[in-house]
């Protein structure tokens, strides 16, 4: 899925035109920080991952993928993933992201996906008012509030499977 499909996608909202491109890569957390402005926290990163495998489907849709879109200072913890959804997180290679969400790996989103691939928030963007996520290429992202990512991301469940970068394991 290119930015222009997302672009279509965010027509139903009239949020088509407030789509950001830059000429700087915006593939990172990082990089999209410093091209925005913001602080990497504020980055709304969306991590595609396997589900099944073995396991049970995830949010009811058959045994394939799912994103899970993070704030940008925060990773996975692997207990509470498995916890909340009963198999053990892995991520999908950059080709089955683009196979599975139209979008490769840097420009994955949560908008403008197959309505079979589910889409989870984890509360760690809930401390922003508005996060950036990226919208379906390398150098682009869109300002919303909490709200409206919920709203255009058709998100399942706001979850709890994060943790900070910096924390050590134990």
């Amino acid at each position: 899925m290119s930015i222009e499909q997302v672009r279509d996608y965010l027509k139903r909202w009239n949020r088509d035109t407030d789509i950001i491109e830059m000429e700087a890569s915006t593939a990172t957390v990082l990089e999209a920080a410093n091209a925005l402005g913001v602080i990497p926290a504020r980055i709304a990163k969306s991590i595609s991952l396997k589900q099944g495998g073995g396991g049970s489907p995830v949010g009811g849709a058959p045994v394939g993928a799912m994103v899970i879109v993070v704030a940008g200072d925060m990773k996975l913890d692997n207990r509470k993933y498995k916890d909340h959804f009963g198999i053990k997180a892995k991520m999908l290679s950059p080709e089955e992201a683009l196979q599975f969400t139209g979008h490769a790996v840097g420009g994955v989103c949560p908008f403008g996906l197959p309505p079979e691939l589910p889409v989870f928030l984890d509360i760690s963007m809930k401390r922003f008012t508005t996060v950036f996520p990226a919208c379906g290429s390398g150098n682009s992202a869109i300002e919303l509030t909490l709200d409206e990512l919920n709203e255009y991301s058709q998100n399942k469940e706001w979850v709890d499977v994060c943790k900070p970068i910096n924390e050590v394991e134990p």
